[in-house]
């Protein structure tokens, strides 16, 4: 199995960018699928991004699409996520988490190993 860490989160204007991170031990992470997703509070949470096994396929969610940027470096066992023009209601917790099967989903119940999310502000 695998162990996920979030980092990166903060407080940002509305407007401005901030840079996640997600450090992996345990099983490569080559061997998953990864994905970011969100919580505001009182909401569910919902899909963000995610990234296949090699990094060559990306899925992201209509709301951050064009403003969001999910990477991976599986040398380093880490997935990023850029978020840029950032708004208020991108405030949330981000998580990561990892699929062991390699084609998109956006349901969380399809992620097998979850980190404990890094909150991320926006202020307007």
């Amino acid at each position: 199995q695998v162990q996920l860490v979030e980092s990166g989160g903060g407080l940002v204007q509305a407007g401005g960018s901030l840079s996640l991170s997600c450090a992996a031990s345990g099983r490569t992470i080559s061997d998953y699928l990864m994905g970011w997703f969100r919580q505001a509070p009182g909401k569910e949470r919902e899909f963000v991004a995610a990234i296949s096994r090699a990094g060559v396929g990306t899925s992201y969610a209509d709301s951050v699409k064009g403003r969001f940027t999910i990477s991976r470096d599986n040398a380093k066992r880490t997935v990023y996520l850029q978020m840029t023009n950032l708004k208020p209601e991108d405030t949330a917790v981000y998580f990561c988490a990892a699929r062991t099967k390699n084609f998109f989903s956006a349901s969380k119940t399809e992620y097998e190993y979850w980190g404990r999310g890094t909150q991320v502000t926006i202020s307007s």
